[in-house]
């Protein structure tokens, strides 16, 4: 662990922690704030990191980028798409204003989630604040460095009760030299089925997703290995920018089910993600589902009550989480004890006084 130069805005950052730690007054630590909505109910004084900005350094040769978290993830990912580079995970972006800290701890991926894996995958190193108002550093640049506990990948999907990621490195990767979307009529039973014996072939499937009849599949890889897939599956090719189109609403959230979604959460429904093995058959759920990752992912947007869709996931060897609606029956699926007190010895780490985001993620946290 070391600690890097200070600037003023880390500066200030301390400061704010170091008086909050003294008059006892908890801090919520904001980004571009794109996903309030996501976890529990925002408490605290706001701790702003957008002034912490900037890219800190950019090898593309090494697929390694080293970036401040406040930067907006729009600046990133327009740098990285300059080099022919992204970042494989799809991070939803929610708007232009969300920053890559907020990025990594809400440690949500789009549609290659899959295929490539999440974020905790991609951090190789991370600067941190904590709440003893001390700045650490994790891991490293490098694959290598990464050794040991490996601490960084803790803030991904830590929703900022361990403290303020002030810089992150992370792997990137070349953008694919050929994608192709394919259509297929064809029930959710029949898709599911599709799904794992394609997922047992050596084949390019970067993405799928099945809602109301249809699945969509993209393939991406080298030029070859794609051509060869869409010759052995059939169905139908989409035309690259309706393709691209659909993809991007996906991984935004903001397509047809996740508008219909948005006006049923309105009218008092829950927006439900569910986390499944792939080979879970059909889940016999009131409402509508959207289904990812292979069968792994199912959005469900229904007003049947949470016991019920904690049940099934629970049932089906996963977990429920209240995306978008009342979460009054908890956001988060409930952890079992041991795990409960691993979160607790963690949060006692790093924040002792319960600074950060207070219940953001549970409510003893």
């Amino acid at each position: 662990m070391s600690k890097p130069p200070l600037d003023l805005p880390l500066e200030a950052l301390i400061d704010k922690v170091q008086t909050a730690r003294a008059m006892k007054v908890p801090l919520l630590i904001r980004g571009g704030g794109t996903k309030d909505f996501y976890g529990e109910a925002l408490k605290g004084e706001p701790l702003p990191t957008t002034a912490l900005a900037g890219i800190s350094d950019y090898t593309p040769s090494e697929l390694v980028v080293t970036v401040r978290g406040g930067t907006p993830l729009a600046e990133l990912e327009a740098t990285l798409a300059g080099r022919g580079q992204c970042l494989p995970f799809e991070p939803p972006r929610y708007g232009n204003t969300g920053t890559v800290g907020g990025m990594v701890a809400a440690g949500l991926a789009g549609p290659a989630r899959s295929a490539v894996g999440g974020i905790r995958d991609y951090v190789l190193g991370a600067t941190i604040l904590n709440g003893r108002a001390e700045v650490l550093s994790f891991g490293g640049r490098v694959m290598k460095n990464v050794a040991g506990y490996d601490v960084a990948r803790l803030y991904a999907g830590s929703m900022g009760v361990l403290g303020v990621i002030l810089e992150v490195s992370l792997k990137v990767l070349p953008v694919p030299p050929r994608v192709k979307t394919l259509r297929f009529e064809m029930d959710q039973a029949e898709a599911l089925k599709r799904l794992r014996a394609w997922g047992r072939q050596p084949l390019p499937i970067s993405a799928s997703a099945w809602w109301n009849g249809m699945l969509v599949l993209r393939l991406a890889g080298a030029q070859a290995a794609v051509q060869t897939a869409v010759a052995a599956l059939g169905g139908e090719v989409i035309e690259p920018a309706l393709a691209d189109g659909f993809w991007r609403g996906l991984r935004d959230q903001q397509d047809e089910f996740f508008g219909a979604a948005a006006k049923a959460v309105a009218a008092g429904a829950t927006l439900w993600r569910l986390s499944v093995p792939q080979k879970t058959p059909p889940l016999q759920l009131s409402g509508e589902q959207l289904i990812e990752w292979g069968g792994a992912q199912r959005w469900v947007v229904t007003s049947a009550p949470a016991s019920v869709l904690r049940e099934a996931a629970a049932q089906a060897g996963g977990h429920a989480t209240i995306f978008r609606g009342d979460k009054r029956a908890g956001a988060m699926a409930p952890l079992p004890p041991a795990q409960q007190r691993i979160q607790r010895e963690l949060k006692d780490s790093f924040d002792p006084d319960r600074l950060f985001n207070p219940g953001r993620l549970y409510p003893d946290l």
